[in-house]
Formats: C-alpha cells, sequence, structure tokens
C-alpha cells in the first residue's frame, strides 16, 4: 500500500516576508473604525436634533393649551355652549354614521361593482361627514373641560 502525498493547501498563512500584510489590514481597521467612529458622531447628532424637535413641539403643544385655556377662561359661557353643542352634534354624527352604515349595507353590491354608485355615495356622504368631523373637533375642543386641556 502506497500513499501518495497531494498538497495540503495550508489553513492559516504566516508571511514571514519583510513585506507583510499585517500593515495593509492595520489600515483596513483604521479605516473601519473611522467610518464606525463618524456613524456615532452622526447617530448623536441626529439624536440632539430629534430631541430639539420633541422640545419645539411640547413647547408649542403647551404654548397653544395655555392660549385655549386662556380663551375659555375668557369666554366660560361660549365654552359652556360649544361643549353642548358639541355634545348634540356627536349624537347627530351618531345618527349619520348609522344611515350611511345602513346605505352601505343595502347597496354592497351596486358600490363593488359600480363605480359610478361608488362615486354617488362618496359625493353623498363624504364632504358631510367631513365637515361634520370638522365641525365637531373644533366645537368639542372648545367646550372641552380644563382636566381635558391640562393633559
Amino acid at each position: 500500500m502506497s500513499y501518495e502525498h497531494e498538497p495540503i493547501s495550508p489553513m492559516f498563512r504566516i508571511d514571514v516576508s519583510a513585506e507583510s500584510e499585517a500593515g495593509k489590514q492595520s489600515d483596513e481597521d483604521s479605516n473601519a473604525l473611522e467610518l464606525l467612529n463618524q456613524l456615532v458622531v452622526g447617530q448623536q447628532q441626529q439624536n440632539r436634533l430629534l430631541e430639539e424637535l420633541v422640545h419645539q413641539q411640547v413647547a408649542a403643544n403647551k404654548q397653544r393649551a395655555s392660549e385655549l385655556q386662556q380663551w375659555k377662561n375668557s369666554n366660560p359661557d361660549l365654552a359652556r355652549s360649544c361643549r353642548q353643542a358639541a355634545e348634540t352634534l356627536s349624537r347627530v354624527q351618531t345618527q349619520f354614521l348609522d344611515t350611511m352604515t345602513e346605505e352601505i349595507a343595502s347597496s354592497e353590491e351596486h358600490l363593488v361593482e359600480g363605480e359610478y354608485m361608488l362615486n354617488e355615495f362618496v359625493d353623498r356622504f363624504g364632504p358631510r361627514l367631513a365637515h361634520l368631523n370638522g365641525v365637531l373637533q373644533v366645537l368639542a375642543q372648545l367646550g372641552s373641560s380644563d382636566a381635558n386641556a391640562s393633559s
């Protein structure tokens, strides 16, 4: 039984020559480290900017809440009227949504199959719903209680 020796490639290469790749590896490591440092600096700047944006938004919200509270204090009767109107409109909105959902259920097939019917439906209910929601939102804000305004 004779064994033939096939050349085996080494798993590790150790370069003992004067020009080693250690210098190249060191340069690649320092480049990667520099890029990582730049990423960290960039992330820190982004975090600072986000914190500033949050502080500005909080300040604007506090100022708005303060102005709204001043208006309510100056117009307590109107604020109460707004609250009552919002409650009434909320009931109206509930009835409107009930009517709208009944319409959808009764004409589901026509709405799905026909673009004309869908357009008619949107034209009929869309603007009214959007305007009602907008008015209700304004009245609810103006008529909200002091506890809701401070939160």
